[in-house]
């Protein structure tokens, strides 16, 4: 494979929210013209980036698309931070997929990625062929909720690189183990460089308002649209998972697509697909069954 397509290109595409129009800026891996597609979208607070290996792993076969969600990466803010929900982020993507102009898609999501996946693929005529849904499910558990509002939307500054990969590793702990070249990238994507020389997260920390807002009492539940999901369901579920727990993917096997479930060792919320062996999982389901 030439080199210039182990790299990713930068798009963006325009969307609309009742508050105006916004940017939402993806990475696009492959050949822009393979109708083989498949689409990876990030976690609460992360961005595009976070699918680098996987995208280099698999775009000899798909053109790849990652986006950074509204108020990451390099997507615009929204005017209204009420707005940093599932509903408007599924609206995004639905505008997406418009513009790569295909009939069907393959998707990976990572927690809300996988969250926002799944509520497509529950829509009647949805473009969702495959789904892999890394560590989230139907069921949220309310603690792992509790943890993750516990930091989203502070803004620490660092006075160094060095000091912001400790706070990563620090609040990304349930990834597991990785190496330092791993810690430092997962740091370096999450980060931006200001003016004055510090680092800060680079997420808009206004997503916490809604994400405070729609807290349930208890555990978040949303069978209903897994037990619409008909096309084929791979779940990757972290071993010491705080979100998604092993009752709730022995149900998501047994009910509405029966999704084959893979249980990842050391590891809690939610793999990284840095690693070979994860992104084995996910290559050969995404590729089983295909003929070329």
């Amino acid at each position: 494979m030439a080199q210039d397509a182990l790299e990713p290109r930068r798009r963006s595409v325009q969307c609309a929210s009742p508050k105006g129009l916004h940017r939402v800026a993806y990475l696009e891996w492959g050949d822009p013209r393979n109708r083989d597609v498949l689409i990876c979208l990030h976690g609460l607070t992360r961005s595009a980036r976070d699918f680098d290996f996987l995208a280099r792993a698999l775009c000899d076969h798909y053109r790849i698309i990652c986006p950074d969600l509204p108020g990451r990466g390099d997507s615009d803010r929204l005017a209204d931070p009420m707005l940093y929900v599932v509903p408007q982020y599924a609206a995004d993507m639905v505008t997406l997929i418009a513009r790569l102009d295909v009939e069907s898609v393959d998707w990976v999501g990572t927690s809300l990625g996988a969250v926002i996946g799944m509520g497509l693929a529950a829509q009647t005529g949805n473009p969702v062929r495959k789904l892999v849904l890394n560590d989230a499910g139907p069921v949220i558990a309310r603690a792992s909720l509790e943890r993750i509002a516990a930091y989203v939307g502070l803004t620490p500054t660092f006075p160094t690189l060095e000091k912001a990969e400790e706070y990563v590793r620090a609040i990304s702990a349930p990834f597991g183990a990785h190496s330092a070249a791993e810690w430092r990238f997962l740091t370096e994507t999450w980060v931006r460089k200001a003016d004055d020389g510090s680092y800060r997260p680079h997420y808009d920390p206004r997503i916490a308002e809604a994400f405070r807002a729609t807290m349930p009492a208890g555990d978040l539940e949303f069978w209903q649209s897994y037990d619409a999901v008909r096309c084929p369901t791979l779940v990757l579920r972290g071993a010491q998972s705080d979100l998604l727990s092993r009752q709730t993917v022995a149900e998501m096997a047994r009910r509405g697509p029966k999704a084959k479930v893979i249980e990842i060792a050391d590891v809690g919320h939610a793999p990284t697909l840095l690693h070979a062996d994860q992104i084995a999982m996910v290559r050969d389901f995404l590729l089983e069954g295909a003929t070329s």
